[in-house]
Formats: C-alpha cells, sequence, structure tokens
C-alpha cells in the first residue's frame, strides 16, 4: 500500500506541532486507520530509545504511543542533539553519525536527504496514513536551500499542509496570513487549511477573526483548539525547562520540593514529568545560585555535554552548593550525566567533549566515568539490589551515555537491553543512602520506585499509576483536538487528495 499523507507545520517553534500531531495519530488509530508518524529531521536533545537502540526524537516516540505502535527509527531519520551554541552531533538512522557545525551541516543535506525520502517511502508502504510533523517555520527564507523537513517533503509526498498558529503568543492574524504569503505559488497550493491553537476564552469573541483570516487568505480555518491545561505528556525539548527556570516560584510549606537543576545542556528533561504530576509535589528548574534555596532534594539531570557543564555549576556557584547541601544530609540524586558529575573523576581521553583529559566532579559518590567513543543506547529492564524496601523489584528505562562508570556501590542491576539477556551493574549509592546516581533514563515513571522515593523526602498523596495519567492525557487530548476541528473538511482533505 501507499499511505496518505498530511502534514503539520507551524507559524513558529512551539506553535503546537508536536501536539496537535500526537492528537491525530490517536484520533485515527481509534478510528480503526493504521496510522504512523513522521518527521525528517528534529533538534532535540529530549530522545527516546527504540527497541533496537536507536535513537528518535522524544516526541516521535509520544506519537507512536498516540498510534498504538512502537517507535521505529524510520519515524524520525535525522535528530540534531546540541553540543554548544554553533555545533551538534547528528544522529542519522537511529545512530550517532557525526558531530558538525551548523555551516558544515547543511552541506551533507543530499546525504540526509536520501535518508529521509527511504524513511517516507518505507512507512507509506507499510501503513494506510502518515501525519508528518514540520519544523519551526516554512517560512523561514535564509534556510528554505536546506530544507528537509518543511515544504520540500511536502512536494516529495505531494501532502496537504495544515498550518498551526499559537494565538496565545499574540499575532496569529501575521502568523498563518504572513507565512501564507511568504511560501511559493506552488507551496501555497499544499496548504489547506489553518489551524488556530491555544485559545483561551469565549470563542464567540474570535469569530470575526476567523472570517478576517479566511478572506484574506482564500484558506479555510479547520478549527480553534482552546488552550489545554493538565496534560502528562512529554515535551518535545528543553524549551519548557528555560521557562520554568525564569519563573521558579517558591514550594509553599505543604508541598515537597525537589529542586531540577536547569543544565545548559540539559538532556531528557521529560524524566521529570511524572514527578511534577504527582500532588502536592513541587519541581523548580534552577539555573543560579540565588534561586536554590533549601529544598527537600536536588537532581541533577542528564546532559548533552557532562564536562561544559560540570564547569557551569562550578563557574555558577551551585556545585559548592550541592556538595554542602549533600554534606549537610541533603538528598542528591544524578541521572545519566548528573550521575557522572557527582563522581570523582571524569575522564576523557579521546577528547569526546573537551580538550582535557580529565577533570575533578563534584566527589560526592566514589565513582569515576571514561569517556568512550561509541554511545550507548538501550532499552533496559533492571532488578534493584538495594534501595529502601525495594530490594528484588524490577524497573525498566532506558539508557543514552557516551561514558562507562567504575562503581563498587552498585544498587541496581539490568537484566536485559534491547531485549538481550544481560548482567550489568549500574549506579551508585553514598553510605547513607541519600547521594545516589544511575544511568538510567524513565526512572521515576515506574510507580513503586517512585512513590517509595517521595515518601522518604516526606511527600504524602495519593498512589497514581503513570502509564495511567499518560494514556488519559493522550485520550483528553485527542477528544479536545477532535471536537475543536471540522473532522469533515479534514477527513476530505486526507482521503481525497
Amino acid at each position: 500500500m501507499t499511505a496518505k499523507v498530511l502534514m503539520i507545520q507551524g507559524s513558529s517553534s512551539s506553535a503546537g506541532k508536536s501536539l496537535i500531531t500526537t492528537a491525530l495519530c490517536r484520533i485515527f488509530a481509534r478510528r480503526g486507520i493504521k496510522v504512523a508518524p513522521f518527521k525528517a529531521q528534529n533538534m532535540s536533545n529530549n530522545a527516546a530509545v527504540c527497541a533496537d537502540g536507536s535513537e528518535i526524537g522524544r516526541a516521535q516516540a509520544l506519537q507512536a504511543a498516540a498510534a498504538k505502535l512502537e517507535p521505529t527509527v524510520d519515524m524520525n531519520p535525522v535528530l540534531i542533539k546540541p553540543e554548544a551554541d554553533s555545533r551538534s552531533q547528528i544522529i542519522l538512522m537511529g545512530r550517532a553519525w557525526q558531530t558538525l557545525k551548523a555551516k558544515t551541516y547543511y552541506e551533507k543535506k543530499e546525504i540526509l536527504w536520501e535518508h529521509v525520502k527511504a524513511s517516507l517511502d518505507r512507512l507509506r508502504n507499510s501503513h494506510e496514513l502518515i501525519v508528518i510533523e514540520g519544523a519551526g517555520s516554512p517560512a523561514e527564507l535564509n534556510l528554505k536551500r536546506g530544507d528537509i523537513v518543511n515544504m520540500a517533503v511536502a512536494k516529495y509526498a505531494n501532502a496537504p499542509v495544515l498550518l498551526v498558529g499559537d494565538i496565545d503568543r499574540g499575532g496569529i492574524f501575521a502568523q498563518l496570513i504572513g507565512t501564507h504569503f511568504l511560501l511559493e505559488p506552488d507551496e501555497q497550493k499544499l496548504m489547506r487549511g489553518f489551524i488556530v491553537n491555544k485559545f483561551r476564552g469565549d470563542f464567540s469573541l474570535f469569530v470575526d477573526g476567523i472570517q478576517i483570516i479566511e478572506q484574506k487568505s482564500d484558506v479555510p480555518v479547520l478549527g480553534v483548539i482552546p488552550y489545554i491545561k493538565d496534560l502528562y505528556l512529554p515535551d518535545e525539548d528543553a524549551v519548557s525547562v528555560e521557562v520554568a527556570s525564569h519563573s521558579a516560584k517558591p514550594a509553599s510549606p505543604s508541598q515537597t520540593d525537589i529542586a531540577v537543576i536547569a543544565l545548559p545542556r540539559i538532556s531528557n528533561a521529560d524524566d521529570f514529568d511524572s514527578l511534577r504530576a504527582e500532588l502536592n509535589i513541587h519541581i523548580r528548574h534552577i539555573d543560579s545560585l540565588e534561586k536554590l534555596g533549601n529544598p527537600n532534594a536536588i537532581i541533577i539531570p542528564g546532559t548533552k555535554s557532562t564536562i561544559a557543564d560540570l564547569n557551569w555549576l562550578q563557574e555558577t556557584g551551585l556545585a559548592n552548593a550541592i556538595i554542602q547541601f549533600a554534606n549537610n544530609g541533603g538528598e542528591v540524586v544524578g541521572i545519566c550525566g548528573g550521575y557522572q558529575m557527582l563522581g570523582e573523576t571524569i575522564h576523557d581521553p579521546y577528547h569526546v567533549e573537551s580538550q582535557k583529559d580529565s577533570v575533578n566532579g563534584l566527589g560526592l559518590l566514589p565513582v569515576k566515568t571514561i569517556f568512550a567513543k561509541t554511545k550507548s543506547t538501550y532499552q533496559i529492564k533492571a532488578t534493584i539490589l538495594k534501595f529502601e524496601n525495594l530490594t528484588n523489584e524490577i524497573i525498566q528505562g532506558y539508557e543514552i551515555h557516551m561514558g562507562e562508570t567504575e562503581s563498587q556501590t552498585q544498587w541496581l542491576e539490568i537484566d536485559s537491553r534491547n531485549g538481550e539477556q544481560v548482567s550489568v551493574k549500574d549506579g551508585s549509592l553514598s553510605p547513607n543512602g541519600k547521594v545516589w546516581g544511575c544511568y538510567i533514563h524513565g526512572l521515576f515513571a515506574n510507580d513503586l520506585f517512585r512513590h517509595t522515593w517521595l515518601s522518604r523526602l516526606g511527600w504524602r498523596g495519593e498512589v497514581v499509576s503513570q502509564s495511567v495519567r499518560f494514556e488519559n492525557s493522550l485520550e483528553k487530548l485527542a477528544d479536545v483536538v477532535e471536537n475543536a476541528l471540522d473532522m469533515k473538511k479534514l477527513e476530505k482533505i486526507i482521503w481525497e487528495s
């Protein structure tokens, strides 16, 4: 079969493309359509690991779940993971390929484009509908010559395009009409509808706004989607962390206060979504010493550049504050790169991250890390060896890291990686049990582990399953979007194109 296609583009980043794509995947999946998501190129340090160890963007893994599928690398063949302001690691077909500067990246367009086309073709040959997500805006005119993700994909697939605008940030008329105006005539022909997203208030007040948009563009508005609150779904990237770090509010006396360090190159920030969703838990993203305060726990998250972010911790004074907090009996947790930072030393013999051979860590755990040339990417199952009363409990998660860490105080044993049986010890635990870390992302999504740890911090709350919360959020998202869109028009656009 050759699947029908529908493309969701945005007037800008964070317009809501990812969640609308997610919603459409669930809407059509529950109608019995064999639907799959696709995004040619994603830029994010929030990655997911497929069953074969391939890395793809977190948003595409979410969309696959909405479509009731296991994620595969064809859903996101090119993933750009920023390491610095002008340098990124390129993940091609799920594996680390090259580290490139921005200018050099565009020189690789032809190689990347062949993989994009092949991945989309394979998906179309095995599904009935592909919902394609764009990136940024199709009207970024200075970048169009290197485009492999927006109108280039739409034209290759002859895909009808819906353009999403974010009314919450203002300027919705300029967003939608302006973007349409800047497209080439052949691109305008593919633009089949507008979606107004994140609307707050009385819808009747915007009826004339819809008429103005349609009159000035000759493009129909397919729906106005309300601003949706309380969705417990992962963000595509770390933009939400940046926003939260600038507006971190203090916890109330009844809340358990957890400070997550907002590292400049933070990765897999959705590790803490399941904590944030709990009642009476307050997550603060901290980017300065002044904001740290005296939380119940500090978490150092994963990072795309451990050494660079460790230097940032030291420069800001947060490193010394974290050490003092731990020495005073505070709970300090490190996940992946954060775990590496908690150790005594980090060795970089191949200069994977820096030109230094070795740097000192925070010295809070008796471990040493050595960076390797190859990246470890696995879906895992593990047995808890020692943690509160959880001995022999099984947990699930995934690994994405460039180093191996030597520890004599492991508290986990990884039993399987990508479905193959292994026996690999992981993690480290301080003598008092209050400083600990490991390589496992998704750790807090394990309900029993999460609730046990939170209870140790003094939290008292209702035990709610993260998987149930996640599934309910997908259904809520799909319901809201389905009710807001003119589905008859949309189906005609898809099936008669």
